[in-house]
């Protein structure tokens, strides 16, 4: 089983930009964190991340026809990012959105997202923690795991 995780723009920056809103973990070691979890799972990840929507977009569409699921930080482009929802959409692979902060809890504006009609389901608040949920139940929603 393979899982794309994919990274939107200005996660790069992680660790470094408000710290208080996204945690103080850097990318490289929520990627980490992401393949020990992925090796636990015996499941295989391939990380991206582009500040470019049409990156991330090309990212998606190469590598999704080998792909079984997408982990999706979307950044910015959850609230306006309509090129990158057709091209998740057209996948029809599971995708599952996440964000470290609750957007819910920000600005008005944030807590629109465009990605969340095509998304299998949203994590957000959890900080990096939630990649590792998102992580878990898709695997575990693939291989038809139940809770019991």
């Amino acid at each position: 089983m393979r899982i794309l995780i994919i990274h939107g723009p200005n996660l790069n920056l992680l660790g470094k930009r408000e710290p208080q809103l996204y945690g103080d973990k850097t990318l490289a070691e929520i990627d980490s964190v992401l393949n020990r979890q992925a090796g636990t799972l015996g499941i295989e990840i391939t990380a991206f991340q582009s500040n470019s929507e049409g990156a991330l977009i090309d990212f998606i569409q190469a590598e999704s026809p080998e792909a079984d699921g997408i982990v999706i930080n979307p950044g910015a482009l959850t609230h306006y990012g309509l090129s990158l929802r057709d091209a998740l959409a057209e996948v029809k692979i599971p995708v599952i959105e996440v964000h470290l902060s609750n957007i819910y809890a920000r600005e008005q504006w944030r807590a629109q997202s465009v990605i969340a009609p095509i998304a299998k389901g949203q994590i957000s608040g959890l900080g990096w923690r939630g990649y590792i949920a998102a992580l878990r139940t898709l695997v575990g929603e693939l291989r038809a795991e139940s809770w019991q």
